[in-house]
């Protein structure tokens, strides 16, 4: 093959692609609007009642920005420790009380075959409020980062209440999504 052969290639695989993107190819994490009326359409939405779904919608956002920031800090717990002890971090650097409970709640959900589960790793299993536990068991090497362990609790625990209230289908006020938004932007200022 020679050069030109390899230019004819590679141009062909950039205009395929280019012709799949216009064609509405959509990456595996996109959620368009056209996946957005589909789900809705699923899930009945028609038949709720409008004011119920405006707030939930509402609450919707709130629970995105809650479920980003506690999956960005099992992915920074979980890093930080594979960096400092390898790929056996989840024995030796957390407590036998919450391995088990998390090991429990992975093995208890795989006997769900019909049903997604969390995840692959146990961290997934772990309730937010232990991932204080484990930065506090690890703390050497998690100061560098937070400073204060009490500062990481506050902040887990503030958004953990507000977690619980929109899971359980209730509605924060204002000064509670403010509360959501500065504890998200102090922790990311502060640890990345």
């Amino acid at each position: 093959m020679d050069t030109d052969d390899y230019y004819a290639f590679a141009f062909r695989g950039l205009l395929t692609e280019q012709s799949l993107d216009r064609a509405g190819r959509q990456t595996k994490r996109v959620f368009s609007e056209e996946s957005s009326r589909e789900t809705r359409e699923r899930l009945g939405f028609s038949l709720l009642d409008e004011e119920l779904v405006a707030s939930a919608r509402k609450m919707a956002l709130v629970y995105t920005a809650i479920c980003a920031f506690e999956n960005s800090v099992r992915a920074f717990v979980s890093k930080k420790l594979l960096e400092e002890k390898g790929e056996n971090w989840w024995a030796l650097c957390v407590s036998e009380k919450i391995r088990t409970k998390a090991e429990s709640r992975k093995t208890e959900e795989g006997s769900i075959r019909w049903h997604t589960p969390r995840g692959d790793d146990f961290i997934n299993y772990t309730e937010f409020g232990d991932l204080v536990s484990i930065i506090q068991n690890n703390w050497d090497y998690f100061e560098p980062h937070i400073t204060s362990i009490d500062w990481a609790r506050q902040i887990i625990q503030s958004l953990e209440r507000s977690r619980n209230v929109i899971m359980h289908s209730g509605e924060l006020a204002a000064q509670d999504i403010e509360r959501v938004g500065m504890n998200i932007r102090d922790w990311i200022r502060q640890v990345g």
